[in-house]
């Protein structure tokens, strides 16, 4: 009876973890619904500046040198500021571990020449690793990923835009894993700045009737890739909230049927040793009243 009494725990306690995977779940899927909205929101007008800014660059491009800071290519840069968004939590399966990877991948391309990879990490998760790990970084930030606001992200970005304009750092890349839709999640990663005129030109014609002339006040200029920057720093931080949602939503309901499969199994090895105790007690009985005879 020992045996049933110890299958029996083990039941209750994996009935009781199919019950808060699956309390999880819902979550994450209440919680997907509004980032999707707003990620797709943000996407609309992200995509808008962004094209805004890849002709502002081509046209620059045709005017021959480019003295704009934020357009300036520097071919061999000496330091290279790497931002990368994890998640605050775990329990979302292979979203973190991916970006990390990516991120690592990306470390080890640099590795052996004489660029500086600065790290600027926002998420716990990713913190922790490079931690662990002992890897330096130069920025962290542990409460963004969870609860993104524009005046935050902007407020973020700015400072690394001053390291940028100071000359501290020549290149800035962004990595996130962004939502593709419900199941799926891909690996992102974005310069954003400078901006690369020449392979904007390369890429096609302009399509508008927005002109740049060389004599024009760079202060309008700068304000525009000011707010270029600040929102594609925010989008990148609700794509990849979008993206976690959807792979937490997905690890949940993968740890709720292996709870359910389990509990299953389970409950058929109870049935098979309550059926085993009764016939070894009527053998008991019956062959103690054979002996009686």
């Amino acid at each position: 009876m020992a045996n049933l009494k110890e299958i029996q725990r083990k039941i209750r306690s994996v009935k009781n973890t199919q019950k808060t995977t699956n309390a999880m779940k819902l979550v994450s899927s209440a919680k997907l619904k509004r980032t999707e909205e707003l990620a797709k929101q943000s996407k609309v007008y992200a995509a808008k500046i962004t094209e805004m800014i890849d002709e502002i660059a081509a046209n620059i491009a045709k005017q021959g040198e480019v003295d704009n800071i934020f357009f300036k290519h520097v071919a061999n840069p000496k330091v290279v500021d790497l931002v990368f968004v994890t998640a605050d939590k775990g329990l979302c399966g292979g979203f973190n571990s991916q970006t990390i990877k990516h991120v690592n991948a990306l470390l080890q391309e640099f590795k052996g020449t004489d660029t500086k990879v600065r790290l600027r990490a926002i998420g716990k998760k990713g913190i922790s690793y490079y931690r662990f790990n002992d890897i330096d970084m130069v920025q962290e930030i542990s409460d963004l990923s969870a609860a993104p606001t524009y005046a935050r992200a902007a407020e973020f970005i700015n400072e690394v835009i001053e390291d940028y304009l100071r000359g501290d750092t020549d290149k800035i890349i962004v990595v996130h894993n962004g939502y593709v839709n419900m199941i799926t999640q891909e690996i992102r990663q974005d310069q954003l700045v400078p901006v690369d005129p020449t392979e904007l030109v390369q890429g096609g014609v302009a399509t508008s009737e927005l002109e740049v002339e060389p004599d024009d006040d760079d202060t309008l200029l700068e304000a525009l890739v000011r707010r270029y920057l600040e929102y594609s720093m925010y989008y990148a931080l609700v794509d990849s909230l979008a993206a976690e949602h959807s792979a937490r939503m997905q690890a949940m309901d993968s740890a709720t049927t292996n709870a359910k499969e389990m509990a299953d199994k389970l409950t058929i090895q109870y049935n098979k040793a309550r059926q085993e105790a009764i016939t070894t007690e009527l053998i008991e009985i019956i062959s103690g009243m054979e002996s009686m005879k």
